[in-house]
């Protein structure tokens, strides 16, 4: 009874018919508004800095075989769930990232558009694969089934990964901030304190998994087309 009250701060439900908590995941489409000005504005040149690095970077990651643009589904990936994570950290916020329905709806087509490119247009390339260089001969239908295994739960790993940390630091936040209304003195401050020491911490762990989950999808999309 504990656990489902504690967790309960991360329920999806709301006092409508429809969900409409989840529509904070689309808030993000309300800062495409300042692009359409004549003068770009600061945020949007940072922005633009931003994209041109990550850019470039996963252009790297994907290899010189890599189609042109395709560099572009990771970054607005990148890009959306960053600000779901951040979207998160304010107060009466729904954050959808901290949910198996929106992490795995991200990572599982990602990973079955992989494999299906792969096996469809690089078939000897998918079944090599399956045994790295070197392997004796004994141990090829042992990593044959390791890899096959460390392949299918790719999806899974990603999903509870982005999830997970989320989870974490948003549960921590709410075990501190229910001690605050019953504290004074010395020891509201030290909660205070370790409040916003915690939101710096999160504002840290929003852009890292951001980042960890679009560069983990580019690697395992330039395993399938460089060969």
């Amino acid at each position: 009874m504990m656990m489902t009250n504690l967790f309960s701060a991360f329920d999806p439900s709301s006092s409508f018919s429809f969900p409409l908590n989840w529509i904070s995941s689309l808030i993000f489409i309300l800062c495409l508004i300042p692009i359409f000005w004549i003068i770009p504005t600061k945020p949007f040149i940072l922005i633009n800095m931003a994209v041109s690095k990550l850019h470039s970077e996963f252009k790297t990651l994907l290899g010189p075989t890599s189609f042109s643009g395709s560099s572009l589904p990771f970054i607005a990936l990148f890009t959306f769930i960053l600000v779901n994570n951040f979207l998160g950290l304010f107060p009466y916020v729904f954050t959808a990232s901290s949910h198996m329905a929106l992490t795995l709806t991200l990572s599982l087509p990602l990973w079955l558009s992989f494999m299906m490119y792969g096996w469809v247009n690089h078939t000897k390339h998918m079944f090599a694969h399956l045994v790295p260089q070197s392997t004796p001969g004994a141990l090829m239908p042992f990593m044959v089934l390791i890899e096959s295994i460390s392949n299918i739960i790719r999806p899974l790993t990603l999903a509870v990964r982005l999830m997970a940390n989320m989870v974490a630091g948003h549960l921590l936040m709410t075990l501190l901030g229910n001690q605050t209304s019953a504290a004074s003195g010395i020891l509201l401050m030290g909660l205070l304190s370790t409040q916003i020491l915690l939101l710096t911490l999160e504002s840290a762990v929003a852009v890292i998994q951001s980042y960890v989950f679009a560069v983990l999808s580019t690697l395992y999309a330039s395993e399938i087309t460089s060969h």
